[in-house]
C-alpha cells in the first residue's frame, strides 16, 4: 500500500513539474517575449505601407513659390514574384528600355542573386507613357514595383537655402524650415496593412490609421527683396575679398523678417554637395562681437536711468585712457577727441567717450537694459539652431570688463539680435519678437520711452549725416544709422581681422523696416564698416523705398527741414569747453571727476561746494589763468526734461 502511494506521488511530482515548466514556457512565449515572436510573425505574414500626402508647398508672403513637391516613382523587384518561365535577364533588359536611367549592368549589380525586395532606383522622373509601360511588363512578368515617391524641388535653387533648409529622401525636413515645421508640412502618413503569402505575394489590403493632409507654409519673406539682399551681400563679400557676408531686413513694427540671408550659401536641390557648415544660417547661428553697433544701447541705458542726455559733454582723454593698467583708444587711432557731447560720441564713436558713460552709469544698469534688449536670449524666430550668444551671468565686473562691453567687445551677438534690438529704436520703443511666419502676432513689449527712442533715432540721424556713416546717405530721405567695424577674435586667442558692419533704418517713413549688414573679414580695399556696409544698406534700402512708393513723403520729410530743429538745438545747448590757449575752460556741466580730470591737467586747484554738476564757476569762463589758482565750483543736481 505504502509503494502505491510512494509511485503516485512519484508520478504527481512528475506531472506537476512538466505542469510548471509549461507554464513557464507559456509565460516565456506569451509574455516575457512576446514582442519579439509578434516581430517575426509579422515580418513573415503581414507588410505595412506608410502612404504620406503630398509634401506642403512654401510660399514667400506674395505667393511665389520657395518650395514644392514634384511627381517621381521609385522602382523596385522581387524576382522570387517573376512567373513561370520568365527569363530574369529578359526582364531586365526590357525594364532597361523602359527607362534608360537604368542600364542592364546597373540593375544585375544590384538585384545579383537576390529573391526578395529590392530597390532598384529612388524618386525617378517617369514621363505616362513609361509608367504605362512598365505597369504592363509588371502585368506580363510579376514581381515589378513602382510607387509614388514625391521629389522636393526648389525652384530657385540658392535663394534663401539656408533659412528653408531641405528634405532627406524619406521626404522628412532635415533642416531649416523643412525640419521644423515638417509635421505641419508632411502631414499624417496613412498606414496600409497587407497579409502577405509564402512566395511574398500580398493581398488583403487594409487601412490600419488613416492620415491627415499636410499644410502649405506663408513666410513673411518678399522674394524679390531676398534676391536683391543676396546679389549685394555676394557684391561686396567678393569685392572685399571676405569669408562670408549677412543681411537682414526686418518690419519694424509687425516684426516680420522681409529678407534674411548668407554669403555663400548652398542649393537645397543638392545638399550633399557643399560642406555641412553652408547649410546652417549664420546670422542666426554665429554669434561675434558686434563692435560699435553695440554703443546705441549703452547709451539708451544712460538715457532711461536719467543719468545723461544727448547734449551732456564727456572728456575723451585726447583718443588714450588707461583703465585698470590696459589703454582704451578710439577705433581710428589718429582721433584725439577732448570734450563730446552724447550725441557726438556716438556720431564719432568713441570708445573713450562710450566709456565713461558706462562708468557713470555701472554694470547692473546697463545689464537690465540689454537684457531688455534680448542680449544674451534668443529672440524666438522659428528657425533651428538660433544662438543665445555669449553675454556674462555675472551680477557685476571689473571696470576694464564694463568698458569693453559698451562699446562692443567681450559680448557676442547674432545678427538677428542686433536686427530686432534697432527695430524697437525705430518703432519709437517696442521690442517686437522677430518672426519669418507671413500674419503671426508678434509679441510686442515696451523697453524704453518714446522719447529715449526719438533722442537715439536722432543721434543715429547724425551719424548719418555728419558722423561715420556717411555711404549710407540716400538722396531725399532721412537715414538714421550706426557704423561698426568690429575685431574677429582669433581661434589661436587675440584678434584677427574685422567684420565691418551697418545697422539703420529711414527716419519718417509708413511702412518702417530696419537693415543689418555685416561683412566677415575683407582683406582687400577697406575694412570700415561705412565703406565696406553701408553701400549695401544703400543699395538694399532705395529698392526698398523706391518699390513703396515712399515719394510722396519728400516734401514732408525733407532732411533740412527734418534735422534742422535737431541742428539748432545742438548748437544752442553744446558747451564750448575751450576759450583760448591761456584763459580759463567752461567747467559749466561737468561732473565732479571730469571737472577734477580737466582742473588736474591744467594745474588749477578746485574748492567744490554741493552735489550734481557743475552749474556755475568763479572765475568765469574766458580769463587768463595762472598755475596753481583756485577756481570755485558750484555744484546742483541735474534736471531732465
Amino acid at each position: 500500500m505504502k509503494e502505491e502511494q510512494s509511485k503516485i506521488y512519484r508520478t504527481l511530482l512528475v506531472f506537476g513539474v512538466l505542469g510548471l515548466l509549461m507554464i513557464i514556457r507559456a509565460l516565456f512565449l506569451q509574455v516575457i517575449n512576446r514582442d519579439k515572436l509578434v516581430t517575426r510573425y509579422e515580418g513573415q505574414t503581414i507588410r505595412r505601407a506608410v502612404v504620406y500626402p503630398h509634401r506642403g508647398a512654401i510660399y514667400d508672403r506674395n505667393g511665389s513659390t520657395f518650395a514644392i513637391s514634384l511627381k517621381s516613382y521609385t522602382m523596385a523587384v522581387t524576382p522570387k514574384q517573376f512567373k513561370k518561365k520568365q527569363n530574369r535577364r529578359n526582364i531586365y533588359k526590357q525594364i532597361a528600355e523602359i527607362v534608360p536611367q537604368l542600364n542592364l549592368r546597373m540593375i544585375e549589380k544590384k538585384v545579383k542573386s537576390r529573391s526578395s525586395y529590392t530597390n532598384l532606383i529612388k524618386k525617378i522622373d517617369l514621363s505616362d507613357p513609361q509608367i504605362n509601360n512598365i505597369r504592363m511588363l509588371a502585368r506580363k512578368v510579376g514581381g515589378i514595383h513602382i510607387d509614388p515617391a514625391p521629389k522636393r524641388y526648389y525652384p530657385n535653387n540658392e535663394l534663401l537655402s539656408q533659412t528653408l533648409g531641405f528634405v532627406g529622401r524619406d521626404n522628412r525636413g532635415l533642416a531649416g524650415i523643412e525640419y521644423l515645421f515638417d509635421k505641419e508640412l508632411r502631414g499624417r502618413a496613412t498606414t496600409i496593412r497587407y497579409i502577405k503569402d509564402n512566395r511574398g505575394r500580398t493581398f488583403g489590403r487594409t487601412v490600419e490609421e488613416l492620415g491627415e493632409s499636410s499644410k502649405d507654409l506663408y513666410l513673411s519673406i518678399d522674394k524679390q527683396l531676398q534676391a536683391i539682399a543676396e546679389k549685394a551681400i555676394k557684391e561686396a563679400a567678393l569685392e572685399f575679398d571676405a569669408i562670408k557676408a549677412g543681411v537682414g531686413v526686418m518690419d519694424a513694427d509687425t516684426g516680420e523678417i522681409l529678407a534674411m540671408a548668407n554669403y555663400p550659401s548652398f542649393d537645397p536641390n543638392q545638399p550633399k554637395s557643399v560642406k555641412v557648415g553652408l547649410r546652417k544660417l549664420p546670422f542666426v547661428s554665429d554669434p561675434f562681437e558686434p563692435g560699435s553697433t553695440f554703443k546705441i544701447f549703452t547709451v539708451a541705458s544712460a538715457l532711461e536711468n536719467k543719468m545723461a542726455t544727448p547734449d551732456r559733454s564727456f572728456y575723451c582723454e585726447k583718443g588714450l585712457y588707461r583703465v585698470q593698467g590696459h589703454v582704451i583708444s578710439e577705433a581710428e587711432s589718429k582721433k584725439k577727441y577732448e570734450w563730446l557731447t552724447v550725441r557726438e560720441i556716438i556720431e564719432h564713436s568713441s570708445n573713450i567717450g562710450t566709456t565713461k558713460i558706462a562708468f557713470d552709469l555701472t554694470f547692473p544698469k546697463l545689464r537690465k537694459t540689454l537684457a531688455d534688449f534680448r542680449i544674451g536670449r534668443k529672440t524666438g524666430i522659428e528657425i533651428p539652431g538660433e544662438s543665445r550668444g555669449i553675454f556674462t551671468s555675472k551680477k557685476n565686473i571689473t571696470p576694464l570688463s564694463l568698458s569693453n562691453i559698451s562699446f562692443g567687445q567681450g559680448v557676442a551677438t547674432t545678427g538677428i539680435q542686433i536686427l530686432a534690438a534697432y527695430a524697437a529704436i525705430a518703432n519709437g520703443g517696442t521690442y517686437m519678437t522677430p518672426t519669418i511666419i507671413k500674419g503671426k502676432k508678434s509679441k510686442g513689449e515696451r523697453i524704453m520711452s518714446k522719447k529715449t527712442a526719438d533722442q537715439l533715432t536722432d543721434m543715429l540721424v547724425g551719424v548719418v549725416e555728419k558722423g561715420t556713416g556717411s555711404k549710407a546717405r540716400i538722396n531725399h530721405f532721412v537715414i538714421a544709422g550706426k557704423t561698426s567695424t568690429a575685431q574677429r577674435p582669433s581661434p589661436s586667442g587675440g584678434y584677427n581681422g574685422y567684420v565691418p558692419g551697418f545697422v539703420g533704418f529711414p527716419v519718417n517713413i509708413d511702412d518702417r523696416f530696419v537693415i543689418y549688414v555685416y561683412v566677415d573679414q575683407p582683406k582687400k580695399k577697406s575694412y570700415y564698416g561705412n565703406t565696406v556696409a553701408g553701400p549695401v544698406f544703400r543699395k538694399i534700402a532705395e529698392y526698398m523705398l523706391y518699390k513703396n512708393k515712399n515719394f510722396s513723403k519728400f516734401a514732408a520729410h525733407d532732411k533740412k527741414k527734418a534735422t534742422s530743429k535737431s541742428l539748432k538745438k545742438i548748437k544752442v545747448n553744446r558747451v564750448k569747453r575751450w576759450t583760448g590757449k591761456g584763459r580759463l575752460p567752461n567747467f559749466i556741466g561737468l561732473d565732479k571727476i571730469s571737472a577734477i580730470e580737466l582742473a588736474d591737467k591744467l594745474q588749477i586747484k578746485i574748492k567744490h561746494r554741493g552735489r550734481g554738476i557743475v552749474s556755475d564757476q568763479s572765475p568765469k569762463a574766458g580769463i587768463p589763468f595762472k598755475p596753481n589758482q583756485v577756481l570755485r565750483l558750484i555744484y546742483s543736481p541735474p534736471s531732465y526734461e
